[in-house]
């Protein structure tokens, strides 16, 4: 049997019928990029300042029209949008290109920023679905140091206020709660997979989506050409320095700070994390490739299917089984040639972390030189107690139905899985 969408709520059907005229308007509109980028322009109430308000000599804004317009012909030729799919992606790439306007306008006004020290940040670096999200929220409450949230990554510009009270009531959080939470109401199951939420924690990738050089528009979307130029060709360098900018800004007001971070993306660019901070504290987590694949396509299908009526999972299922092969490969060798980089990172099992996280985490601190306050002992022990307690259903997902065999990956991903001691799942 293969896999099996979710249904869809009656309002969304509707749409996707071209019952809902305005929204089927907008829908019909071509995702071409000169009309869009004017339309950011417009939307931000700014005069037409030809394609250099995108850019900045540190971001050079052919970068940035290379990875667009690569993005737009790919979303447009393979993706295959249904009229919701549509609607929804043009209000997620008017964000990116206003919110690209905004960081490049606030560069110019402010060129300073670019002296604000990222110091010693950690980041969660491991495969999807291998405890990356729950590490990097149980590591967020320390109080010593701060994670970026979903809000502060979408809409960076202005900087947060630095008063607590006035940054909790930003209407920014409104708006990207809107955002965020929209494909868990189009996509019935989404939310028991992964929770999304302008004020929770975020991954990386929304700040590196900037550079229009980002997994975030492989996960949305089927665009096979605009894949392989990413993981193949690309250089990854443009979204890493787009990513520390936007965390300047957000320190900027509030203050220098110590940041904790995440991303399962950075699995497949480690040299070029490793050489825009230095001094980061990279913490890979592990977990049984075979479950590891089958949660992560199952995600990227409902993902896909918020926006497409067509989800081909078996052939979404190889990619990712060729992608993470190679991705654990290298980082395995890395391990092996005990390369200085390599000797900087730090190893947890999933298994170990859902035994005894509140252990696993102090381990982690003492093996990053961190100091593990009571402050965070508290905090961290009502976080473990909060989530045992907090349920969003069962994430079901069928390795036969999306082409995937248990015994197979474990043979393919055997030398990774002996070396760093992943056990088996059933």
């Amino acid at each position: 049997m293969s896999w099996q969408p979710p249904p869809r709520p009656d309002w969304v059907r509707a749409i996707n019928a071209n019952e809902v005229l305005p929204i089927t308007a907008v829908a019909r509109l071509p995702l071409a990029r000169d009309a869009l980028m004017a339309e950011a322009r417009a939307r931000l109430g700014l005069p037409d300042g030809g394609f250099a308000d995108f850019g900045h000599p540190l971001f050079p804004v052919d970068e940035m029209l290379e990875a667009l317009d690569r993005a737009l012909a790919a979303i447009e030729s393979e993706a295959e949008l249904n009229p919701m799919g549509r609607f929804m992606t043009r209000r997620f790439l008017l964000r990116l290109l206003e919110v690209r306007l905004q960081l490049m306008a606030h560069l110019r006004a402010d060129p300073g920023v670019l002296d604000e020290e990222i110091t010693a940040p950690i980041f969660v670096a491991g495969a999807p679905r291998t405890g990356t999200t729950l590490l990097h929220a149980l590591l967020a409450v320390d109080p010593a140091r701060r994670a970026p949230l979903g809000w502060e990554l979408l809409r960076p510009v202005p900087p947060p206020d630095p008063d607590p009270g006035k940054r909790a009531v930003d209407p920014r959080i409104e708006m990207t709660e809107r955002e965020l939470t929209l494909p868990q109401t189009v996509v019935s199951g989404l939310l028991a997979i992964h929770v999304f939420g302008a004020s929770r924690p975020k991954e990386c990738l929304s700040a590196m989506s900037f550079a229009f050089r980002s997994e975030e528009l492989t996960t949305r979307y089927h665009v096979p050409s605009f894949e392989r130029w990413l993981f193949l060709e690309a250089d990854p360098r443009p979204a890493y320095a787009m990513h520390r900018l936007v965390l300047q800004i957000l320190q900027r007001r509030t203050g220098r700070t110590r940041w904790t971070l995440k991303s399962p993306v950075h699995l497949h660019s480690l040299p070029a994390l490793e050489a825009t901070y230095p001094d980061a504290r990279v913490v890979l987590t592990h977990r049984d490739p075979a479950t590891m694949l089958a949660s992560l396509t199952s995600l990227v299908a409902h993902i896909r299917w918020a926006h497409s009526d067509r989800v081909d999972a078996e052939a979404l299922a190889r990619d990712h089984v060729e992608r993470y092969a190679t991705s654990l490969e290298r980082v395995r060798r890395d391990d092996l040639a005990r390369s200085p980089a390599a000797l900087a990172r730090h190893h947890l099992r999933y298994a170990d972390l859902i035994e005894d996280p509140y252990d696993r985490v102090r381990a982690l601190y003492a093996a990053c030189g961190q100091e593990f306050s009571p402050a965070f002992e508290a905090a961290l022990r009502a976080e473990i107690d909060r989530r045992t307690r907090q349920e969003h259903g069962d994430h079901a997902y069928d390795l036969a139905a999306l082409g995937l065999d248990r015994g197979d990956l474990r043979a393919r991903f055997g030398a990774y899985c002996a070396h760093f001691g992943v056990p088996e799942e059933r």
